[in-house]
């Protein structure tokens, strides 16, 4: 006779056919039933993350006395050995949509029944009574959000960094490469690559600085809140205990998560997601002001800006024969224009957070790990691409040479509108300012030499007379 296919499951609702292979039960069964057309599973990183949040919690029940220790150690070893697991492999035994119940319960319920299953061998381990202890998935999601957010952002600030490194090193061997500054895209006076680039990596330096602070309030965790934030059937040390022992999961090597000292804060509202999500949303802003500066200078190579030659890293056009486009700095343009969408989208799931409970968990918590993914693979692209791109120097001395905004460093000497007339004729007949000039002042060469030259224009502060 033919095995079946699948095993019957019982949840309160009743019975369910599960899949004899799944390792999940009847309500992981019921989300996939009902949401399965969705896709967009949670991420792997959301999952280990939920993953650890049991540990800690089976240890701390065990710790305060709630759990037999047998029990709690099998949840333990089963927890790490799904921390083994491959991609695949997690989405295979995690399926369930974000696209669900906003509190993310079928998730919660998925990871206990997984558990529970693969935990029970020889002894009998019941996914709510005991995987579940003391918990509600109105406390577990939200923690599970803000730890993986967490442990995501480790790596894009450890890019980030990396980054600035780059740029500042990039910087200082461009020093004495002066180049045509721009303003509405139109010529200004010299600028040097090392004060262009400076810009650059300051504004990256701040983008750190301003993610390290909003991340302080998402290491506040809600476990320990339960149901609506009053803790029902928590030890009033549970919180505390879990968040001592959440350090030591392995995978996990994380020490500054603490308690959310209001629960009820803690589980109504993603107000620490959605500004770590604006700070995302800079750093993808800073990302596309930079790119752009790449793409532009580099346009050409002939009828372009062309201060800068890109890195050739594959063929522009399947029409057009030996075409290069600036292709890795318009991903980035991409990617940083998606998480300008997360961030909306994080943005309304953080308006919903009705009476005790944000409704919107999932989707805020899979757009947050998708932006610091995005950016960590953004971050690595710029810095590759700044670290790769050459000067042309022939053309930025031919244009600076031509450049008519130069004669402002004449205007305490000749006056504003004498200038405009020499940028004017400087233009128009092509001619440097330097030629232009000498013949419409009583300043020497040698004086027109001194005072216009890029190197004596690019010193911040005012020229002494």
């Amino acid at each position: 006779m033919t095995k079946s296919k699948y095993r019957i499951e019982k949840d309160t609702l009743g019975e369910v056919k599960v899949p004899r292979t799944a390792l999940f039960g009847a309500q992981t069964q019921r989300a996939i039933n009902n949401f399965g057309d969705f896709g967009h599973p949670f991420p792997t990183m959301f999952v280990k993350a939920l993953v650890a949040i049991k540990i800690a919690c089976a240890q701390a029940n065990v710790k305060l006395g709630h759990l037999d220790n047998d029990i709690g150690r099998a949840i333990e070893k089963t927890g790490n050995e799904i921390f083994s697991w491959s991609d695949e492999k997690i989405s295979e035994h995690f399926p369930v949509s974000i696209f669900q119940t906003g509190s993310g319960t079928s998730t919660n319920m998925n990871a206990n029944e997984v558990i529970a299953n693969l935990a029970s061998k020889g002894i009998k381990i019941h996914p709510n009574n005991h995987v579940n202890m003391s918990q509600s998935s109105n406390d577990v999601i939200p923690t599970a959000i803000h730890v993986s957010a967490c442990w995501s952002l480790v790596p894009l600030k450890l890019s980030l960094q990396k980054l600035v490194q780059e740029i500042t090193k990039k910087s200082t061997s461009l020093k004495n490469k002066i180049k045509t500054g721009r303003t509405h895209l139109m010529d200004a006076m010299p600028i040097s690559f090392e004060q262009e680039l400076s810009g650059w990596s300051q504004q990256i330096e701040k983008n750190i600085i301003r993610i390290e602070q909003s991340e302080i309030d998402l290491q506040k965790l809600a476990i320990g809140g339960t149901a609506v934030g009053t803790g029902v059937n928590a030890h009033k040390n549970f919180s505390k205990t879990v968040c001592q022992l959440l350090k030591d999961v392995k995978f996990a090597s994380y020490p500054l998560f603490v308690p959310n000292n209001n629960k009820f804060e803690a589980l109504s509202s993603q107000d620490p997601l959605l500004t770590m999500s604006g700070q995302l949303r800079t750093t993808a802003t800073s990302f596309i002001k930079i790119s752009n500066d790449l793409r532009l200078m580099n346009s050409g190579p002939n009828s372009g800006i062309s201060d800068i030659t890109l890195e050739a890293v594959q063929p522009g056009s399947s029409i057009m024969p030996g075409k290069v486009n600036p292709v890795m700095p318009e991903a980035v343009l991409m990617a940083c224009a998606e998480v300008i969408g997360n961030d909306t989208t994080i943005a309304i799931a953080a308006q919903s957070g009705n009476f005790q409970l944000n409704v919107m968990l999932p989707v805020a918590s899979y757009n947050m790990l998708r932006s610091i993914f995005l950016l960590t693979t953004a971050s690595n692209i710029l810095r590759e691409t700044i670290s790769n791109f050459s000067v042309n120097d022939e053309k930025i001395t031919a244009d600076l040479s031509l450049n008519p905004i130069l004669v402002t460093a004449l205007n305490s000497i000749i006056g504003y509108e004498k200038g405009a007339e020499i940028a004017k004729q400087s233009y128009v007949e092509q001619r440097s300012v330097i030629d232009v000039a000498k013949e419409c002042t009583d300043l020497t060469e040698e004086e027109l030499t001194a005072i216009l030259d890029p190197k004596n224009l690019i010193k911040q502060g005012v020229r002494e007379k």
